[in-house]
């Protein structure tokens, strides 16, 4: 199988089981569209007569012979060598677990997937003696892991905070009697942040997701407060305190579109002049939220991610590069060949808790009631659940099987399946063409650090 298009004045061919990217001319282009395995020993009369129209005889034959080279190397239209390990897609410990500490939040966000933090179920926090509970299920579900990972989320974590730092002492009181280490994540709107807060998240939390959704004007409109004003004057601030005391530590602003932003790029660029250089700009998508992406939106969402994707080239050539997260992408055919069959794990090496020690797959399904998996408090889980999103991989979702994005997305979001389709194996068309339109341009973005740039259609 392999993918072509032409983006930014390069021909570019993606070889999808290995993985290989191949910057071509345009004879070489136009002639894949006409032969395809099993390739005879000279070019098909009927390639040839269609193309001579256009290119020289000899060039076409020429042409030929070195695609069947490179499919003789295994590197164009080579075979499927994945397939084979989605056998060993089967339950895994657990080494992963979102903590919903807070089911509250002080913004009231436009978009909010989680109902304005309370995920439809009620305000509450997680009481200390639940978090307890939730690290010694996965200390004991982990097995042999050593490496544990475990974020703070809501609602707004900071609203529960005495918490957090009690769960995170007590976590790390138990890692040499169990052989483990424990690397903390916390997500945080910003409200809540002073200097003591900001000390504890720097000296304890790996990574910190800081949510801001880019301009001003866009950030206000979007993420209020409970009295309906903005937050952008009061949190960048504390955010740009808090990323310049992280030193060498992890952190990201994530930050939203919506169909009213379709002009994203200006907010992920108003991010970097703001003073952050880790940067993720995600996608409202849904059937009836009034924010949400549609189908029609798609063609001016695709035109945003290409001009996005140049304004990145011509801020590197200026020596001012940043990492804007859907652009980053591995070519070297990592992680490993699971990790690329089921992406995030969601329900089987990862789960998420709430204040009630419900059990879910993750954050997104947490108040969806057929997938609660049990309760810490009550000692439940469910392993058949668990054994079902093992096999949740791209060999189990029709659509993905013949997708050349497959191995990148690795069958996309789980939760975003089930919300808008109402079956996890069923994939979310729309999250589909987002994300192969921004790996097209990740692509090209590493086509241009090699090779500079082509001439611009």
């Amino acid at each position: 199988m392999i993918h072509k298009y032409k983006l930014n004045g390069f021909n570019i061919v993606l070889d999808v089981n290995s993985g290989g990217v191949h910057i071509v001319d345009e004879l070489t282009y136009d002639l894949l569209d006409n032969v395809e395995p099993p390739f005879e020993e000279e070019c098909p009369e009927k390639a040839l007569k269609k193309l001579s129209k256009v290119y020289d005889v000899e060039d076409i034959k020429t042409c030929y012979k070195e695609i069947v080279e490179l499919y003789n190397e295994k590197i164009l239209f080579s075979d499927d060598d994945y397939e084979k390990y989605a056998q060993y897609s089967v339950e895994s410990p657990i080494k992963a677990m979102c903590l919903n500490i807070a089911h509250d939040c002080n913004l009231r966000c436009k978009y909010c997937f989680a109902s304005t933090g309370d995920f439809g179920k009620g305000r509450k926090l997680m009481s200390f003696e639940t978090g307890k509970n939730a690290i010694d299920f996965l200390l004991e579900k982990s097995g042999e892991r050593q490496n544990l990972e475990l974020d703070f989320f809501g609602g707004e974590p900071l609203m529960n905070f005495d918490v957090v730092k009690q769960i995170v002492e007590y976590a790390r009181s138990r890692e040499t009697e169990y052989g483990k280490k424990f690397r903390f994540t916390i997500t945080t709107n910003g409200l809540l942040l002073d200097d003591d807060k900001i000390d504890f998240i720097n000296r304890e939390m790996s990574n910190v997701v800081l949510s801001i959704d880019g301009r001003k004007e866009v950030n206000d409109f979007m993420r209020v407060r409970v009295d309906g004003t903005g937050c952008y004057d009061k949190i960048l601030p504390d955010f740009k305190k808090l990323v310049d005391g992280r030193g060498d530590k992890e952190y990201y602003v994530r930050g939203t579109f919506t169909n009213h932003n379709l002009d994203f790029a200006d907010d992920v660029f108003a991010l970097y002049d703001a003073g952050f250089d880790q940067i993720s700009i995600e996608p409202v998508v849904g059937d009836s939220d009034e924010y949400a992406l549609t189908e029609k939106d798609l063609p001016d969402v695709f035109n945003e991610y290409e001009r996005l994707a140049k304004r990145i080239i011509e801020n590197e050539k200026k020596g001012k590069k940043f990492n804007f997260f859907h652009f980053m992408i591995d070519l070297d055919q990592g992680p490993c060949a699971i990790k690329r069959l089921r992406g995030c794990g969601c329900g089987n090496d990862y789960v998420a808790i709430t204040p009630d020690g419900d059990i879910f797959p993750c954050h997104q399904f947490v108040g969806i009631d057929e997938y609660k998996m049990g309760n810490i408090d009550e000692g439940t889980f469910n392993k058949e659940m668990k054994q079902d999103f093992a096999k949740a991989h791209i060999y189990t979702k029709p659509e993905c099987k013949k997708c050349w994005a497959k191995f990148y997305c690795s069958g996309g979001c789980n939760a975003n399946n089930y919300q808008y389709t109402g079956d996890i194996r069923t994939v979310h068309k729309l999250s589909c063409q987002l994300e192969k339109k921004r790996l097209e341009c990740a692509i090209m973005m590493k086509a241009v650090r090699i090779f500079g740039e082509q001439e611009t259609e």
